[in-house]
């Protein structure tokens, strides 16, 4: 199947937003009438010159945000717990502070990078944050670390390594990231879902063997409404997916009174809620506690725990998140159409710059490093396509400071229909992966297969780059390889090996 027109390369970083018109045209849509901006707002986010409106960029913002709200919950689920001193983030806050983060990153996003990119804590680096803390750092002093390694990126990315890196990494392994994030998507919105849980040997369908319980109803007539609002190419498919299967929750829980699958007192239900349980609040404005901003210790991890040991954190959660963002902006870029032929995003420095600056912001927040979420794609599938989308849902996650109760209406299973269809959409890249050699289907399979396997990126980008760079010196092609592959391979070397070294030092 011929590869779809791709915007024109050889564009440079920090054009004016008439050069966004310009970056973003491919050859062939570039053969018919120039599109004329009919406002500012247009003409700054090159809305019309990407074939959108400012309809689509509102009903994408509107989808992204809904589709990862979720974070404003799970975030303070993540970090409640105690650090090594005791201490324990106060849950109302790290769930106002992540909004907050999140807004002002994400509209940041929108206004300098001009895609349609959010930001918000991200998952997996959290995951580590809350292991460090819990057995070796406190709070303060995990977060010190966070801003560090968010301020060494954003050097990165000044000093133009970031953008090298993302230009040196091949486009077949490019392509697989989008195909292995759409396969992790599926992943996240099944399990998200319930449909797949942890068991023996390894994964389980849903309770004991079967799909048991209402929420699990929820989702599968959730995912069925959207697959047939996404075939018939309903405009807003994905958002209208969730804002019905959102009132079908409130409606079954309304009747059957299911409550949450993690009960307060430790209890599990298995035909639970897995998240929020979707019912009316008592109240829907709150005001939000802002109390954790700054608490962050710089240097107070070396103290503790050493440098070379402190080192090695940092560069653990620089490595996530670095390539987490290699990987979400190449997929959610491919989504969009906004890729050139050799599977870069044009006038990428902006948003890499953005990205880098969350990351510090996130830890001097006290909330976790931030950065671009994969969940973008939903707003993308939805028809966003510039940074107009992503300042519509930075503004909502502003307001989700304040209407706390009422972003906890909306449950996973409602969500989590979006994200399985997006991953549907983005898996169709795998029609551009060359077959026909295997030292490069071999780096493209681990990467895809280890995304979902492992539930995270940066472990298949990983394990797709030093194979590649390995069997590709094996097959006599080593001449090949960019330079920065062979210092990026090196880098996940030590990464993978991190745990010996931190035991070794």
């Amino acid at each position: 199947m011929a590869e779809k027109s791709r915007p024109s390369p050889g564009t440079t970083d920090g054009g004016t937003p008439a050069d966004v018109a310009a970056e973003t045209r491919s050859p062939r849509r570039s053969e018919g009438p120039r599109v004329r901006p009919s406002n500012g707002v247009d003409r700054y986010f090159g809305i019309s010159a990407r074939r959108s409106t400012m309809v689509r960029e509102l009903r994408g913002g509107l989808t992204t945000f809904f589709t990862m709200a979720y974070i404003v919950v799970l975030n303070p689920i993540i970090l409640s717990g105690e650090d090594v001193t005791g201490a324990t983030l106060p849950f109302a806050a790290v769930a106002a502070v992540t909004a907050l983060v999140a807004g002002v990153m994400t509209i940041l996003m929108g206004v300098v990078g001009r895609y349609p990119f959010a930001l918000a804590t991200g998952l997996g680096i959290n995951a580590i944050v809350a292991v460090y803390a819990a057995t070796q750092l406190s709070w303060p002093e995990i977060m010190g670390l966070v801003v560090l390694e968010g301020l060494l990126i954003t050097v990165l990315v000044l000093t133009g390594f970031r953008k090298a890196v993302f230009e040196a990494i091949p486009p077949q392994l490019k392509t697989a990231i989008a195909v292995g994030i759409g396969f992790f998507l599926t992943i996240i919105g099944l399990a998200d879902a319930g449909v797949i849980r942890p068991g023996t040997p390894l994964i389980s369908f849903g309770v004991n063997g079967q799909l048991a319980g209402w929420p699990l109803l929820v989702f599968v007539i959730g995912l069925l409404l959207t697959s047939v609002l996404v075939v018939r190419r309903v405009k807003g498919a994905l958002l209208i997916g969730i804002v019905v299967t959102t009132v079908i929750a409130i409606v079954v829980e309304a009747i059957a009174g299911i409550g949450p699958r993690f009960g307060a007192d430790g209890a599990v239900d298995d035909r639970g809620w897995a998240l929020q349980v979707p019912s009316l609040p008592d109240q829907v404005v709150s005001a939000p506690d802002l109390s954790i901003i700054g608490n962050f210790s710089l240097f107070g991890g070396f103290e503790r725990i050493g440098v070379i040991a402190a080192l090695l954190i940092v560069f653990s959660i620089m490595i996530a998140d670095f390539f987490d963002t290699v990987g979400t902006v190449t997929a959610v870029g491919a989504e969009g159409d906004l890729l050139d032929e050799r599977r870069n995003l044009p006038r990428s420095q902006p948003v890499l710059l953005v990205d880098s600056v969350a990351a510090a912001a996130g830890g001097a927040a006290s909330v976790s490093s931030n950065t671009t979420y994969i969940e973008s794609a939903s707003g993308v599938a939805d028809g966003a396509r510039t940074g107009l989308a992503s300042v519509v849902t930075g503004v909502l996650f502003l307001l989700a400071m304040f209407f706390t109760p009422l972003v906890q209406v909306v449950p996973s299973e409602a969500a989590a229909p979006a994200l399985v269809i997006v991953g549907a959409l983005m898996i169709s890249q795998i029609r551009n992966l060359a077959w026909d050699d295997m030292s490069l289907v071999i780096p493209a399979f681990l990467a895809i297969a280890l995304m979902p396997f492992t539930y995270s990126i940066t472990n298949g980008i990983g394990a797709g780059i030093v194979s590649y760079v390995l069997l590709r010196s094996a097959v006599g092609r080593g001449r090949e390889v960019h330079p920065l592959m062979w210092v990026i391979a090196v880098l996940f070397v030590v990464y993978f090996a991190l745990e010996p070294l931190q035991q070794l030092f």
